[in-house]
């Protein structure tokens, strides 16, 4: 081998190791650069935010026309009042049709409220291209109904469970089943984590759970209260619409005064004026209600008709008592004693949180439409917007409502309780059985000559 040949095969590993470390040096350099980019898209402010494309105007063209004539202002004040008495009439028609085809509409209204969110993300942070994730958010948004819905099937359908073995395995495995399919939307979700694109994919992870906390959890808790009793539903979820409907007439006509920064067409006039129309309607609505077993009675599955009923002895709070009047009261009104359901007092407090602290949620859905400047989360609604924009105060009240029927007013519920009994082993009803006999005996409610 000659001498040339011999120091070109010495240099070549010397070149090809400059080579990787060039290589090595120009990776290093992309990785930082894309760490630093990340890192101002976590520095950036809300006026960095990528726009949102805006909704388009859905409005019927006959609408269009028919308002052409007047001013924006009017115009939206008709567009709404329209659109308000269309969907309030067809409320009254899906109470017509019982408690089945409510918890429908809850759980539609779940779905379009999680898809308008969701899309919002995915339109933010589309041009990072993240993969599977609006795949991820569906799967998710099924999981977690699925744990919350078989949850709802074991406490109120038991008898009909137990007549059919298929759901009887799924019924008894439920949460391992529930947490499998969680853990492997969990697993695809960490499988899916692409390098340049980790942090993105974590603040999309999050938005994901945040979205299913907002959505998923409060509607579950909207059908828990339909089955208390469909008074329960439908004072809450009357209450919040009234205040948005008064409030916006008393601002409308009447406002004058800023209320909060983050929606500046709400002034104290509206909301002062929705909080006296609210406790009014609530305490009226209540009294209409209650005097009707298809809205106090729970809501119960008949396994024998296969259909949801409303029929009991309603509790103390839907029989009229008489109630005294407070001295100071006494001079004004003329009246010693009143008559009235004590349902009527609570509503009191349904409509006050209703009229005070429902609207914070609205303002919560204002700062978030301002933190990615948009108007609307969608234009599913003429002159109102998307689905969550007319139920963003909802998910608050559907919380208060659970925690204060769990608080204040609900007992032991026997017809549950003889649901989980009829489910039982017969020796363990047998034992169930003998323990409850031995009580009652013991209290003097059975005579000791009936032990066995």
């Amino acid at each position: 081998m000659s001498a040339r040949r011999r120091r070109r095969v010495a240099t070549e590993p010397e070149e090809e190791e400059e080579e990787e470390e060039e290589a090595e040096e120009a990776s290093s350099d992309k990785e930082v650069d894309l760490e630093e980019r990340l890192h101002e898209l976590d520095l950036r402010s809300d006026s960095d935010i990528p726009d949102v494309p805006p909704p388009t105007d859905s409005t019927p063209e006959i609408l269009k026309r028919a308002l052409s004539g007047l001013s924006a202002r009017w115009k939206n004040w008709w567009i709404r009042g329209i659109l308000s008495l269309a969907m309030i009439s067809g409320f009254f028609l899906i109470i017509y049709l019982g408690s089945f085809m409510l918890m429908l509409l809850v759980l539609s209204i779940q779905v379009k409220c999680y898809h308008e969110i969701i899309t919002i993300g995915y339109r933010v942070y589309h041009s990072y291209d993240l993969p599977w994730f609006r795949s991820l958010s569906w799967y998710f948004l099924l999981c977690v109904n699925y744990f919350f819905y078989g949850e709802t099937v074991a406490d109120y359908f038991a008898t009909f469970v137990q007549r059919r073995e298929q759901l009887q395995f799924l019924i008894r495995y439920h949460r391992f089943i529930s947490f499998a399919l969680y853990l492997t939307g969990f697993c695809m979700f960490v499988l899916s984590l692409v390098k340049k694109h980790y942090r993105l994919q974590f603040y999309m992870f999050a938005w994901t759970h945040v979205t299913l906390l907002i959505t998923v959890t409060q509607s579950h808790l909207v059908i828990q209260n339909l089955f208390e009793g469909m008074i329960w539903f439908l004072v809450p979820i009357s209450s919040v619409i009234c205040n948005d409907i008064t409030a916006y007439i008393f601002g409308f006509f009447f406002g004058r005064t800023p209320l909060i920064k983050l929606s500046p067409k709400k002034t104290w006039e509206g909301f002062i004026g929705g909080f006296f129309s609210t406790v009014v309607f609530g305490f009226i609505f209540s009294y209409f209600l209650a005097q009707h077993q298809y809205f106090v009675c729970p809501v119960e599955y008949n396994s024998e008709t296969n259909r949801f009923v409303t029929e009991c002895e309603p509790s103390e709070l839907f029989q009229m008592k008489k109630y005294s009047v407070p001295p100071l009261l006494q001079a004004v009104l003329g009246w010693e004693t009143v008559s009235m359901y004590p349902f009527q007092m609570h509503s009191f407090a349904l409509s006050t949180f209703a009229s005070l602290i429902g609207p914070f949620g609205g303002f919560f859905a204002s700062g978030f439409k301002r933190a990615f400047k948009i108007k609307d989360f969608a234009d599913t609604i003429p002159g109102h917007g998307g689905i969550m924009d007319r139920f963003d105060c909802q998910y608050l009240m559907a919380t208060f409502v659970h925690v204060y029927i769990t608080s204040f007013i609900r007992g032991p519920n026997p017809s549950k309780l003889l649901k989980q009994l009829l489910i039982l082993q017969p020796e363990q009803q047998l034992s169930v059985y003998k323990t409850l006999k031995s009580h009652l005996v013991e209290k003097g409610i059975l005579q000791p000559s009936l032990r066995g």
